[in-house]
């Protein structure tokens, strides 16, 4: 059985879609603000557009103690700014759903519609930043590609929850209120994207999913958060900054990337994985190393054999949560820094943008 709570919500957003759009104050001509529930534009807040790409942020269970097995992306973007009327307060929101999907369904063509839409957005003079509701399995990877694909100082911030809309201790009505207003915030200016849940302001850049079930699961265990929220507002430890050797990928007007594939390392892998990869289409491979990278020896032959015979671009990057992964020498690149799901993305950026050797040298290996 479906919570009040949640029917309290849904029938708020359905009430609210009922009505005509209206607004004291004239917008520009193309910018638009959610329908919502009789309230005026406030001239005096920021205007925070959020794009909703599904996850358990927007999920939905039979019964208000369940928080696993549920539906995600059950919930459209109306019904998540509806059962948040507090975001009224910070910002003037307007919601786009991009996708409704759990997150291990977003693809490629997802992530570039996304990061177009939103560069389009906050080109625009009236929009003071954006947040991206969506679901924390595959979260940190979106988040790092749009850390690489939006050129913009206005804040970016991507949202998600660990648990549905519908339990009856859910996460995502707060972690959505502190987003919007660390996006409407000033302060959170020049500081790339970011991620927030459970109280946190991290950069997009190196933060990972680090368990399965913790509300507290995003960490940067080596290179720290940026701030936390008190009282929803956010408090940061650092002036802005950005990573060193962050790359800029333009991708306005793509519609794809080049297939990339990631290998995991273990005792007697299997090392015609690497061959059969680039013979179902992978141009590029990630490599889940051992320890700081290591590959067993006849692994290492099938990987030598695809770059020579190929051409195959290879990062090796490595299985445990934190480390630095060295430059290799001749054969493929060190990951440094990067995870094998951030490797990879940066690594069909990289191909997209047809990086040569020296270039891809320069964004996985450069020296700082």
């Amino acid at each position: 059985m479906v919570s009040s709570k949640f029917l309290a919500f849904a029938s708020a957003a359905a009430a609210a879609a009922s009505l005509a759009l209206g607004s004291p104050v004239p917008l520009p001509a193309g910018f638009h603000l959610s329908v919502r529930d009789g309230t005026p534009y406030n001239a005096s807040l920021p205007n925070v557009t959020i794009f909703a790409t599904g996850g358990t942020i927007a999920g939905s269970a039979s019964s208000s103690d369940q928080t696993t097995g549920y539906q995600a992306g059950a919930l459209g973007v109306d019904i998540l700014i509806a059962a948040v009327p507090q975001l009224w307060n910070v910002s003037n929101v307007r919601g786009v759903q991009v996708a409704n999907v759990g997150s291990e369904s977003i693809t490629p063509a997802i992530l570039l519609n996304l990061t177009q839409q939103i560069q389009a957005e906050l080109d625009s003079p009236y929009c003071q930043g954006v947040v991206v509701t969506h679901g924390t399995d595959t979260l940190e990877e979106s988040a790092f590609f749009l850390d690489l694909t939006v050129r913009s100082e206005k804040p970016v911030v991507v949202v998600g929850a660990m648990r549905p809309a519908t339990a009856i201790s859910a996460d995502g009505p707060i972690n959505l209120l502190e987003a919007v207003t660390l996006a409407a915030d000033p302060g959170a200016r020049g500081r790339g994207a970011m991620i927030v849940l459970n109280d946190r302001v991290a950069g997009a850049f190196y933060t990972t999913k680090s368990n399965a079930n913790s509300l507290d699961t995003f960490r940067s265990a080596e290179q720290g958060f940026l701030g936390f929220f008190i009282n929803i507002k956010p408090k940061f430890y650092f002036a802005p900054s950005l990573p060193l050797g962050r790359p800029y990928f333009d991708v306005t007007g793509a519609t794809s990337l080049p297939e990339v594939d990631i290998l995991f390392g273990h005792q007697a892998l299997n090392p015609a994985l690497a061959s059969a990869a680039v013979a179902s289409g992978a141009k590029g491979l990630v490599l889940a190393g051992m320890g700081a990278g290591g590959w067993t020896d006849a692994g290492s032959e099938a990987i030598e054999a695809v770059i020579e015979n190929n051409g195959t671009a290879v990062v090796y990057s490595r299985r445990s949560m934190d480390g630095y992964v060295e430059p290799t020498g001749s054969v493929g690149y060190g990951g440094g820094f990067l995870n094998p799901q951030k490797a990879r993305i940066m690594l069909q950026l990289a191909l997209y943008a047809g990086y040569e050797t020296a270039q891809m040298k320069t964004i996985f290996e450069f020296d700082s």
